[in-house]
């Protein structure tokens, strides 16, 4: 099983630039990063992870940007969001952010994405938040349409534009694989329908809920007609534990992803190297 990190990078953690650089140098296989433009001063949602909203939140690199610099600065390692909030983003933007990164990172993108939990966040950038995972998709449909044609147009409720062309289009064909977080019922759905991979969280999930989800959602892609060969799953959030990794490796997960906290660079590397150690 392939095993990455994930970190809620800000301008006061260690910088991206060298947390790409020692992650790939000790042999892990991808590094993501999360999204959240703003976070409102004033909010009613709970946090859904329970308890307050961390610091951290606030204050979180762009991950397109971000993304980047790590590129620029590594050769082997893969390089993911976990997770863009899509519709919070301008279509015709994204489509060119994710194209951009893909080329100048040599094919190395893997576009993890979600439609949002924080409803005021949401509210800020007009998302039609009861709808969202509906919008997310038109969305996607949109920018599936721009990678793929030379003189493009889009006309759904949520994104319309008319003939133009918006290159360049991705290195990865037909695009960067696609995975969409969540954790069934109504995931499994929407990674048939428009991804290529599942993205749940752990902490709801253990090795025979991941199973049994795995095995769904194959079997609806064989009646959708789809080949099951390119998908994969991908666990975020993943306990650091070598006999964890195997279980849920056992079950069927491609790749666990394990989360460090947002620490300066004296704290991290040395927890990169332990993790290291203990897990590759």
């Amino acid at each position: 099983m392939k095993v990455g990190i994930a970190m809620f990078v800000t301008g006061y953690t260690i910088n991206m630039v060298t947390l790409a650089r020692k992650a790939e140098s000790l042999g892990f296989e991808s590094l993501w990063v999360p999204e959240h433009p703003i976070i409102p001063v004033h909010m009613t949602t709970p946090f859904s992870g329970g308890g307050p909203l961390p610091e951290q939140y606030k204050h979180l690199l762009d991950p397109f940007t971000g993304l980047a610099a790590a590129a620029g600065a590594t050769e082997k390692l893969i390089l993911g969001t976990g997770i863009c909030l899509v519709p919070e983003r301008n279509a015709l933007i994204t489509a060119k952010e994710v194209a951009t990164l893909d080329v100048v990172s040599g094919g190395r993108f893997e576009f993890g994405i979600g439609a949002g939990w924080l409803r005021e966040e949401s509210d800020i950038f007009a998302v039609d938040f009861p709808r969202r995972w509906t919008q997310t998709k038109e969305h996607i449909m949109a920018m599936k349409a721009l990678w793929s044609g030379e003189e493009v147009e889009f006309h759904g409720k949520y994104v319309d534009f008319p003939k133009l062309w918006c290159s360049p289009r991705p290195l990865q064909k037909p695009h960067p694989p696609i995975l969409i977080a969540g954790e069934l019922e109504r995931s499994a759905s929407r990674v048939v329908e428009y991804g290529d991979g599942w993205f749940p969280r752990a902490r709801n999930l253990g090795p025979a809920e991941l199973e049994s989800g795995r095995k769904k959602i194959e079997s609806l892609y064989r009646e959708a007609g789809r080949d099951t060969a390119g998908f994969t799953v991908s666990l975020f959030g993943a306990p650091a534990e070598k006999d964890s990794n195997r279980a849920y490796a056992d079950a069927g997960a491609d790749r666990a992803i394990h989360i460090l906290p947002p620490e300066e660079e004296d704290k991290i590397l040395p927890m990169l190297e332990q993790m290291a150690a203990e897990l590759l």
